[in-house]
């Protein structure tokens, strides 16, 4: 029985998120003695059977326009639908939106153990355990499945991916695609060259820059890094930034290599959705602000001062 991971799109192109999924479902189904098979929904720009360099032998695949547009009841009837016709008892998909959308509901419909927020390859040794993040980051947990059917969500940036040489077998998936029962009416999309869930730096900023005005040097240093920008939660509540910007526990949780944060003190709330950065810069004049606990390296000083110093010293860097 395959190892079957959902390998999620938008507008035709991969997440980088599912490559992360792909990676770790095709390693998965090695330490089990199995193969691994994707499958993708809807009208893909790029080619889908490259995808075999991340270790996936199959791909099925629902190309109809219906699917362009994530619907998380129609996503999940459909991988339903792949994973009984595939006969695979192991699902893996990505923690991300999406996948938080969908997974609860295939949980459910499938009647298989979960374990959302996945942070490291599961223990088949003896029995089927899986290591999640709990508490926001702050402790982690050791999950036993012991369903028929198992349901693995990887936290993105969690687990690295490793791309070999190979193709896969695209193969149409025959399914009767239900009724929506959503009427897509308007699509707004965020600004900024990097999408900011997908970025590999955001560089990001609090109260401290003092106002939307002075927003200029975060944009140039993010241009710079070729970085997605971000906010504290304040900072759009004042609508300084737009809401799709706020990074924290009540915004959108991040995960990228590298996070450079100016003039946020560091409030647990905030700090909740950007812990699982690899690297975390704090670039604040306060010494006693919360953040630099938990930063791996920290700039004690003037924002106003630090920023443009810094982004000249990378473009020198870069020139060289």
């Amino acid at each position: 029985m395959p190892v079957l991971i959902f390998i999620d799109s938008a507008e035709g192109h991969v997440k980088k998120a599912s490559l992360e999924a792909l990676t770790y479902g095709a390693d998965l189904a090695t330490q089990l003695g199995t193969h691994a098979e994707g499958i993708v929904l809807g009208n893909m720009t790029e080619d889908i059977s490259a995808l075999g360099k991340y270790g996936v032998k199959k791909i099925h695949q629902v190309a109809d326009a219906s699917l362009d547009q994530f619907d998380s009841q129609t996503y999940c009837a459909i991988i339903a639908e792949a994973v009984k016709a595939t006969g695979s008892d192991l699902l893996v998909l990505s923690n991300n939106v999406h996948g938080k959308a969908i997974a609860p509901r295939l949980s459910a419909r499938l009647k298989a153990g979960l374990v959302a927020g996945a942070v490291a390859m599961a223990d088949t040794s003896n029995g089927f355990i899986v290591k999640k993040s709990v508490f926001s980051g702050k402790a982690f947990a050791q999950v036993s499945i012991q369903t028929a059917i198992k349901i693995i969500a990887i936290n993105p940036n969690s687990y690295k991916t490793v791309a070999n040489e190979g193709t896969a077998e695209l193969v149409p998936f025959a399914v009767t695609i239900p009724a929506s029962k959503i009427k897509l009416l308007q699509v707004n999309k965020a600004s900024g060259e990097v999408p900011l869930t997908e970025a590999e730096i955001v560089v990001s900023a609090g109260r401290g820059m003092k106002g939307p005005e002075n927003w200029g040097m975060v944009e140039e240093l993010a241009k710079t890094l070729h970085a997605a920008t971000a906010c504290s939660r304040p900072v759009a509540d004042a609508h300084w930034r737009p809401h799709n910007e706020h990074v924290g526990q009540t915004g959108i949780a991040i995960a990228p290599n590298l996070y450079i944060a100016i003039g946020i003190s560091g409030a647990i709330q905030h700090l909740a959705g950007v812990n699982r950065s690899k690297v975390i810069v704090v670039i604040n004049k306060d010494a006693e602000a919360p953040f630099f606990k938990a930063a791996d390296y920290g700039i004690v000083g003037d924002a106003f001062e630090v920023v443009p110093k810094l982004t000249e010293a990378i473009k020198k860097m870069k020139a060289s």
